[in-house]
Formats: C-alpha cells, structure tokens, sequence
C-alpha cells in the first residue's frame, strides 16, 4: 500500500509539473511579445531621432541593420533570460509539487490507515468469542457420553456468545461511521457489567474486584463500555507477570462512575505514554514487545471518545499501569423525582 501512494504522489506530482510548466511557458511566450515589442519600439524611435526630419530623406540602411542586429541580439537575450527562469521555476516546482501531492495525499492515506487498523482492530476483537465457541463445540463433539443437559448448557452458552458478536458487530459497525449518535446510549448496570466481564476471562482467577456494595447505574451504551474494559483488561492481563493480580475497581467521584484497571508489572516509559493510543504507533517496540500495549487500544480511545468518558493512562516503569475513565452516573430516584415535578 505504501508503493501504491508514494506511485500516485509521483503521477500527482508530475501532473503538477505539466501545469506548471504550461502556466510559465505561456507567461514567458507573452513575457517575451511584450519585451520584443518594446524593444523594437524603443529603436525605432531611437532611429528616427537620428534622422534629420528638415527634408524627406530616404532611410539609412545602415541604420535599418544596425536596428535588426539590435533587436535580433535583444530577442536572443530575453529567451536566453527567460529560459534560465523556465528551468529554475521547473527545479523549483517540482520540489514544490511533490511536497503539495505528498500534502493533498496525506489526508487519504490516513484514512485508508485508518480503516485498515480498524478492520485489524475488529477482527482481534471478534477472535476472543470465536475461540470460545469454538473450544466448547470441539469438546462436546469429542465426548461420546454427553448428556442432554450438557448438550443444553453448551448451546445456551454459545447463544450467549452469538448474542454477544451480534452486540459486538452493531458496536463495531458504528463505532466506524466515528459517530456517537449511531451508539445509543442508555442506563446499564454498570457493576454488574464488571462481574460478568471478569467471570468471562479466561484468566479470572488473577481478576481481583472492588466494587461497592449498592449496585451503580452509569449512563453509557453497555456493549461498548463492556468491550472498552475487555480490552482494558486483556492488556492489563498480558502485559504483567503470569501469577500476578490484576484489580478492577469501580468508585464515585463529582457524580461519575469512575473505572480503573490496575496492574503491576512492566509499565509504560514516559516518553510512549503520549502515543500508545495512536493506532499508527503500534508497529513501535513501545506497542509489540513485553513494554508495549495491544491493537485494541485505539478502539478503546475511539469509545471513549464518544461517551466523553476522559480515558487517561498512568505508569511508573516496572512498577505499575493505571487506566482509568469514567461515566455520568444514573441515578433511579432523582430521575423519578424529575419525572413526578414535570
């Protein structure tokens, strides 16, 4: 894909050069009539002063070819002026050119980035409910003495699954219009969200859990708030030591449910913390290697966004990684209350 934007600036670039060199071609063409003219003007009236006006005398041929070598070495001069000017304007402009294609085309490159990280993005998240399916029907296609009620509580789990991709593709299908109004947004449960993703983690023995103790209703679109703090929580769980703990914990603070995921281990240097939800930064050893974060970040930023839910990250290298955002809570009674006054 880089070759085929860096062929299209090259074309881009000489179809500004052909204009170029047609725009300072005529130019030089009416630079030269004009400037020819002139001059020819000038001697002939420099000719005629020459000659005494008294008496009607024929014309000097030696003046009539003194004014013709004139302005033939004139016209020379001008079109060897007005060449040099024709090549340093060329030069010029295609340095020029090239930077203004690589400019009118930055834009689109950028977006077509875009759309590939995102089609990347996406299929990293719909593999996790696709191999969970997947191990469940190899297993019970393996177990010859399955029981019916087996049978039944594995294909209520695959619906849940099926239910929850269907989920996942409207998310993610909005989520690339990069419009909030095609993410409805309602009251969820927001703490009971938290349990469900953690007793979904294959690695939810490591998952420690605070919440408080009466249920928090955040104002949010549910499935894309839950696939925000899946992905949270994936990095959190693959970038820290194998037996170490990774704790969620939800709290209140001015009104909003406040989400953090915490984990010890590797952590961020200062200097990548500005750009690892950059989707272009992570090809950058601060994104790939055991200092680094996954593909789902950008996407985590990218809902975050829209629910205005201010995503921020902490690190102390080799220490410990802190994600945290947070969401306008709901409360049940004061909306009842506003409902009852209106």
């Amino acid at each position: 894909m880089k070759q085929l934007f860096a062929s299209a600036t090259l074309r881009l670039t000489g179809w500004y050069l052909i204009i170029l060199a047609f725009i300072s071609l005529l130019f030089s063409v009416v630079v030269y009539q004009v400037a020819t003219g002139e001059i020819e003007r000038r001697l002939m009236r420099y000719q005629d002063r020459s000659v005494p006006i008294t008496l009607p005398m024929p014309r000097d041929p030696t003046l009539d070819s003194f004014r013709s070598s004139e302005l033939a070495d004139s016209k020379a001069s001008v079109i060897g002026v007005l060449t040099y000017v024709n090549i340093i304007v060329l030069a010029a402009g295609g340095g020029i050119s090239y930077l203004l294609a690589r400019r009118t085309l930055r834009p689109i490159e950028e977006a077509h980035e875009t759309q590939a990280r995102f089609v990347s993005d996406a299929s990293h998240e719909l593999r996790t409910p696709l191999a969970a399916m997947t191990t469940e029907l190899e297993v019970a296609l393996q177990d010859s003495s399955l029981k019916k009620q087996e049978m039944r509580a594995i294909l209520t789990s695959n619906l849940e699954e099926v239910q929850r991709l269907t989920k996942l593709s409207s998310m993610l299908l909005a989520l690339s219009t990069d419009k909030s109004s095609s993410l409805p947004q309602q009251p969820f449960a927001i703490t009971t969200s938290l349990k469900q993703i953690v007793q979904r983690s294959e690695q939810s023995k490591r998952i420690i859990l605070h919440l408080p103790k009466a249920a928090h209703y955040a104002v949010g679109n549910q499935q894309a708030i839950e696939e925000l703090v899946t992905i949270l929580l994936d990095n959190a769980l693959k970038y820290s030591p194998p037996k170490s703990s990774v704790t969620i914990a939800l709290t209140e603070q001015d009104n909003r449910s406040v989400v953090r995921v915490i984990n010890s281990g590797y952590g961020i240097a200062a200097e990548h913390l500005p750009y690892i939800f950059d989707r272009l930064y992570r090809a950058d050893s601060a994104r790939t290697g055991s200092n680094g974060y996954g593909l789902g970040l950008a996407m985590a930023r990218q809902i975050s966004t829209i629910h205005g839910a201010g995503l921020t990250v902490t690190s102390i290298p080799g220490a410990t990684t802190e994600f945290s955002f947070s969401l306008l809570i709901f409360r049940e009674n004061k909306a009842k209350n506003q409902k009852t006054s209106v």
